[in-house]
């Protein structure tokens, strides 16, 4: 599993829009790894932000 599918299945998981820092908590992964797997995430439009530096996976 790489970063990204981490990153998702943490969004997944917590079932509330989180922001970089909570899902490097909650993954365990650095914030560095999260920060880019979210910059992918958001090119390839499978995250969307509801709000304001939080992020969700698109439904």
């Amino acid at each position: 599993m790489d970063a990204t599918d981490k990153v998702l299945e943490t969004m997944r998981d917590a079932g509330e829009p989180l922001n970089a820092g909570k899902i490097a908590e909650l993954s365990g992964l650095d914030r560095k790894v999260v920060d880019k797997a979210m910059n992918e995430l958001k090119k390839t439009e499978r995250i969307v932000s509801p709000k304001r530096c939080y992020w969700e996976p698109r439904a």
